[in-house]
């Protein structure tokens, strides 16, 4: 028997050294360990695999300045800014 590949064409977990299946999706020796996941070669959209595995399609990063989404940011400055014209509305 083959000894199973580091990494799972299936699902890409991590297989154990002497493993006898793929301990997240099951993927075993019976149908023999493959180097290459059955997908590989063909013209599938980015995000395919993720989908295929978990159901729904990987989420993009985030983008966030000092842990803060920019929209809370955009509503920070604004609120700022209507503070600062009421205050030079008022101190007229």
């Amino acid at each position: 028997m083959r000894p199973p590949p580091e990494e799972c064409a299936n699902c890409g977990a991590a297989i154990p050294r002497n493993a006898h299946a793929c301990p997240e999706c099951g993927a075993d020796e019976r149908i023999g360990w493959r180097e290459e996941s059955p997908g590989d070669g063909l013209d599938l959209p980015a995000g395919y695999a993720d989908k295929a595995r978990t159901g729904h399609e990987a989420t993009p990063p985030r983008v966030a300045v000092n842990g803060i989404a920019w929209y809370w940011w955009l509503v920070a400055v604004a609120l700022l800014g209507l503070l600062a014209f009421g205050a030079v509305k008022f101190f007229r």
